[in-house]
């Protein structure tokens, strides 16, 4: 009996590398109800939020979220209620452990990221280090 339970473990490990990764990129609820919001606006099933970490910025990095159709090799994915969040293999290190809001409110409107990898940022708050 414990060979089955070995060789069964060993098949579900194996299934799960054909697989996308998983990535530790956190959605709000309220976030991803503005994912699926601007979706609907475009009339688009078919895309996904993208968040990448690119060089530039004053503080040498600069986050990039958009909405993008393609899976690229090493893209991790996750879904949160229908909306599919993608992280490049090369930003998943540096985005581990953040999360993304949304805010509404009359000092702000727009996506923020708290990022617990992030050394420090600018003043404006685009760019980290």
């Amino acid at each position: 009996m414990s060979t089955a339970t070995n060789e069964n473990a060993t098949e579900t490990v194996s299934a799960a590398s054909d697989e996308l990764a998983s990535h530790e990129v956190k959605l709000s609820d309220v976030a991803a109800g503005k994912v699926r919001s601007l979706l609907e606006q475009e009339g688009r099933t078919d895309l996904r939020l993208r968040v990448a970490v690119q060089p530039g910025g004053c503080s040498g990095l600069i986050y990039q979220l958009y909405f993008d159709e393609r899976l690229l090799d090493g893209d991790a994915v996750r879904d949160y209620d229908g909306v599919e969040v993608v992280v490049d293999k090369m930003s998943v290190p540096y985005l581990s452990g953040a999360s993304i809001d949304f805010e509404d409110t009359i000092a702000k409107q727009g996506f923020t990221i708290d990022n617990p990898n992030a050394g420090g940022s600018c003043a404006c708050g685009d760019s980290f280090h």
